[in-house]
């Protein structure tokens, strides 16, 4: 149960603080990421009938064998840090940006964490535009997981 100070502070929140800006490097601490696992949402386990779901280990394997990486949230929920490699394609943008992806390599998608709908809804939308669910990957755990648990960031 949420006390009424407790709602009082989060509407008090400001964007630095905002839940859709985590994880987010820690100020003045190096090699630290603040996370938040309260707000939002959770993610169904699966994105589309099709999509593989996808956890950390997998992802690294699928980047070798040559996948590319695509962090769909939108620049204002991205705190300047996110996965090596990645390339930013917004959700929103996905559609009019599907020829930046090519079908013959796997496409593995994620946003801020299991409780971010940006990554499922970019995987619905493109399916719905006609790519093939079995070129997309979702990693649910998203750039939450992946701070969280100790693997390298690249810092914008």
């Amino acid at each position: 149960m949420v006390r009424s100070d407790q709602k009082f502070r989060r509407a008090e929140r400001t964007r630095d603080d905002d839940p859709q800006n985590v994880p987010r490097p820690a100020e003045g601490e190096a090699d630290r990421m603040v996370v938040e696992t309260t707000w939002g949402k959770v993610q169904p386990l699966r994105a589309a009938e099709g999509v593989a779901t996808v956890g950390e280990l997998e992802v690294v394997e699928m980047l070798g064998e040559g996948a590319v990486l695509v962090d769909t949230r939108v620049p204002d929920s991205r705190s300047g840090v996110t996965i090596p490699g990645a390339v930013n394609i917004p959700h929103d943008d996905i559609v009019a940006r599907k020829g930046e992806l090519d079908t013959d390599r796997t496409t593995i998608v994620f946003c801020n964490g299991p409780q971010c709908p940006q990554s499922p809804d970019a995987i619905r939308q493109l399916i719905d535009a006609g790519y093939p669910p079995s070129a997309l990957a979702y990693y649910r755990g998203g750039l939450h997981d992946w701070a969280t648990l100790g693997f390298p960031l690249e810092y914008l």
